[in-house]
């Protein structure tokens, strides 16, 4: 052992755990989306109204595992299950407990399937889980899914509920210029705006993206207490456009949008595209370097403590900085030693997320 490299646990501000039964392979969506909109409809959608809990917990398994492996230790989940709503978010924070995850969970209300009734069942989870976990490495966040897809009403509820519980928000915001197009038909000047003027993101709330806001608006975000998460592989990935703004706001974490919690290929791909977008000239390398360590920041605040030291979440390369990651500690408990897993068996965990991800194709190919 020549060196021994320790830092804080990587932390993923925004993903979806469901996504980890991809990595199996899902039906391509058919016919090839021309827009975002129409990748939403023809895949995401269709593979969350699959969903059952089974598949839910396999896929939250496999998914906290590899991101364990990767040096990640806080995940910030956003999920979406229409067909089992109810109890959902205790089979993630379930697999997160289980398997030594620290994790920031919610249930991201929408109508766009069952209207106000799906929006109801989907605040009431939140609600639920909320005021019910007692999981030392879990806590509840309120969760709409975007504001393109909830009536006035439902941000109006989901405001309720924020003041209701004191927990804070977590929505998709201005991902897809679609969204802004749809809070300007309803009479305000963006998503942003809308939440805000609605009472729906108290300081704390945690907003996904924010491709299309501009630098006043981020200003705003930021004045308000409010974080970003941007994530460069996903909205380069699905062709949404580069957060040019962010740089406007001290307050801007890094997710992967249910790609891989490889935050180091994360930060990889920020440093790219921020370079051919011309960020850097606002935001240099190590402005850029911070979104990546400010997410323990932003769970620190979320479990009531000073800073990210005191969560007692790291890891350690024995090989120095760029060899394999051996030991990953949570809480102040091992869950990564050198050749193991002490919390689950990854052979078990791949071989049952192979398994529902075929039934989870199946399914999909249904609807």
């Amino acid at each position: 052992m020549s060196h021994v490299e320790t830092r804080p646990g990587f932390v993923n501000a925004h993903t979806h755990l469901y996504s980890g039964l991809a990595a199996y392979g899902l039906p391509e969506p058919s016919p090839p989306p021309e827009h975002f909109m129409q990748l939403l409809q023809r895949f995401w959608w269709k593979l969350d109204r699959a969903l059952d809990h089974e598949m839910i917990a396999a896929g939250a398994r496999l998914y906290v595992s590899w991101a364990l492996l990767a040096g990640t230790t806080t995940l910030v989940d956003h999920h979406e299950s229409p067909s089992c709503i109810e109890g959902s978010l205790d089979v993630l924070a379930g697999a997160c407990q289980e398997l030594g995850m620290r994790a920031l969970l919610c249930y991201g209300a929408t109508e766009r399937n069952g209207g106000r009734d799906e929006a109801r069942a989907g605040l009431a989870e939140c609600e639920r889980f909320i005021l019910s976990n007692r999981r030392p490495l879990v806590r509840g966040l309120v969760g709409l899914h975007a504001s393109f897809t909830v009536s006035d009403d439902t941000v109006r509820d989901a405001a309720a509920l924020c003041a209701r519980t004191g927990a804070a928000m977590h929505v998709h915001v201005a991902e897809d210029v679609a969204d802004v197009v749809d809070a300007r038909r309803r009479g305000y000047d963006g998503p942003l705006e809308r939440l805000l003027a609605l009472g729906a993101l108290p300081p704390g709330s945690i907003l996904a993206h924010g491709v299309h806001l501009s630098a006043a608006q981020v200003q705003e975000a930021e004045r308000r207490g409010l974080w970003l998460v941007q994530n460069p592989r996903s909205n380069y990935g699905n062709r949404v456009g580069y957060p040019a703004a962010l740089w406007a706001s001290e307050h801007v974490a890094l997710g992967t949008d249910g790609y891989s919690s490889n935050m180091r290929v994360e930060l990889d791909a920020l440093e790219r595209l921020a370079f051919t977008h011309r960020e850097v000239e606002r935001a240099d390398g190590a402005g850029l370097r911070a979104r990546l360590e400010a997410g323990a920041e932003l769970v620190a605040a979320h479990f009531g403590v000073a800073d990210a030291v005191a969560l007692g979440d790291f890891f350690e390369r024995f090989g120095g900085e760029y060899g394999n990651i051996d030991r990953v500690v949570v809480g102040g408990h091992p869950v990564l030693e050198p050749g193991r897993f002490v919390t689950g068996d990854l052979d078990e965990i791949q071989d049952r997320a192979c398994r529902a991800a075929v039934r989870l194709r199946e399914r999909m190919m249904l609807t």
